[in-house]
């Protein structure tokens, strides 16, 4: 299933991992054992270094390999959502029909 991870690292541990010169190479490590889909960096709303990370998880057993890089390296925030691309959308019309005909009355 697609999912969209978000992170939210706190601004002193980024600060401190950027003064250390380990924020980059510390994300970049992350990621490259994770092998998303996509990601996208950004300030939050709360101004925190964040991002959103999309990828492909077979079985929810595998939050923790998701998730736990982040905890550890940045104490980050970490939530997660199923997403769908323009595809599965399509994919899923005849369901929206099907909901639409029993309930949207």
């Amino acid at each position: 299933m697609r999912m969209l991870m978000r992170v939210s690292i706190p601004v002193e541990t980024g600060n401190a991992a950027a003064k250390a010169g380990t924020l980059g190479s510390t994300i970049e490590r992350i990621l490259n054992d994770l092998k998303p889909e996509a990601v996208y960096f950004y300030a939050d709303d709360h101004g925190q270094r964040s991002g959103s990370i999309i990828f492909d998880m077979k079985d929810s057993s595998e939050i923790p390999a998701f998730a736990e890089p982040w905890f550890f390296a940045f104490n980050a925030k970490v939530s997660f959502r199923p997403i769908m691309n323009l595809q599965d959308l399509a994919k899923a019309g005849p369901s929206i029909d099907k909901a639409a005909d029993q309930y949207g009355k």
